[in-house]
């Protein structure tokens, strides 16, 4: 039977979970820990953020992100962004002549991918004993951090996100695709928070996200069974929580038509000795490799 609820904890010390919390994992694929980061550490990645799109010109790209719309496909600027920092704009930030309706942090869908390997408070925030103490007690031997993206849902324009399992876009063999989501601010009902539907990472992988054999994003299906209906919880968070779930956890937002952001930050991690395809989107030159948590 579905859970009806997400189930939380509040943060370990030094983040060795126990093993109800592990347990609590594997039965459902996501978990949270609540009071896992400081308010002042939730503020300070909060502000880089700010800082990063002061620092932005927007004239420079218009480059826009829709999960339901997939904007991004074809787009050069996003499929080259696995190691750099870019910015991504909501489908509805510009106005008929192009414009933006509204100040450029209440117009970005989010910055990725790589803030964590190239900017040093995104670094330290990403890097520290407690997280790399949850990886190792799910079991990962040499894990690394893949990629990072700080969502901003902006209030009255943050676009939702449909339900889907992010090991179709980070696929590895065998699967080691694991995703922790922290709210750096209240995420609520009204400003879009995560749903999930616990249980459900047991089940197939739907589809692959992928590049074809001439470099173009493409999607294959994999299985079509639908997602059974009326069985997603919401994940209802304070911020300095973190979410963890499974790369086949299916999951989904819903539009923030509050008059309140939403700001989160996301870490995917995948163990390195995992098989990671050439013809995943996300790809890295060899400038700047993986890394883990030291």
């Amino acid at each position: 039977m579905t859970a009806t609820t997400i189930k939380s904890f509040t943060a370990p010390e030094k983040g060795h979970l126990t093993p109800d919390m592990v347990e609590s994992f594997e039965c459902d694929g996501v978990v949270v820990l609540s009071d896992f980061v400081s308010e002042p550490a939730c503020r300070r990645l909060r502000e880089r953020a700010l800082e990063l799109v002061d620092n932005f010109d927007p004239n420079s790209v218009r480059s826009i992100f829709s999960a339901m719309q997939q904007t991004q496909l074809g787009d050069s600027y996003f499929e080259e962004s696995g190691d750099k920092i870019r910015f991504f704009f909501e489908q509805d930030a510009f106005d008929t002549d192009g414009n933006l309706k509204r100040s450029k942090a209440e117009s970005l869908n989010k910055l990725g991918h790589a803030m964590h390997d190239l900017d040093p408070v995104f670094d330290s925030f990403s890097r520290t004993p407690e997280l790399a103490a949850i990886v190792d007690s799910l079991g990962y031997n040499d894990p690394v951090i893949l990629q990072s993206m700080y969502i901003f849902k902006p209030p009255r324009i943050g676009g939702e996100v449909y339900c889907h399992q992010d090991s179709t876009f980070l696929y590895t063999e065998p699967e080691t695709c694991i995703g922790f989501w922290f709210a750096l601010e209240d995420a609520t009902l009204e400003n879009g928070c995560m749903h999930f539907i616990p249980g459900a990472h047991k089940g197939p992988l739907k589809d692959l996200h992928y590049r074809d054999s001439d470099g173009k994003m493409t999607f294959k299906t994999l299985d079509n069974t639908p997602w059974p209906e009326n069985a997603t919880v919401p994940a209802e968070v304070k911020a300095g929580s973190v979410v963890i779930f499974h790369g086949r956890a299916p999951h989904l937002s819903g539009a923030n038509l509050s008059d309140h952001s939403r700001h989160a930050y996301t870490l995917h991690v995948i163990e390195r000795k995992s098989h990671y395809p050439a013809e995943n989107w996300l790809q890295r030159s060899a400038a700047l490799p993986l890394r883990g948590f030291k």
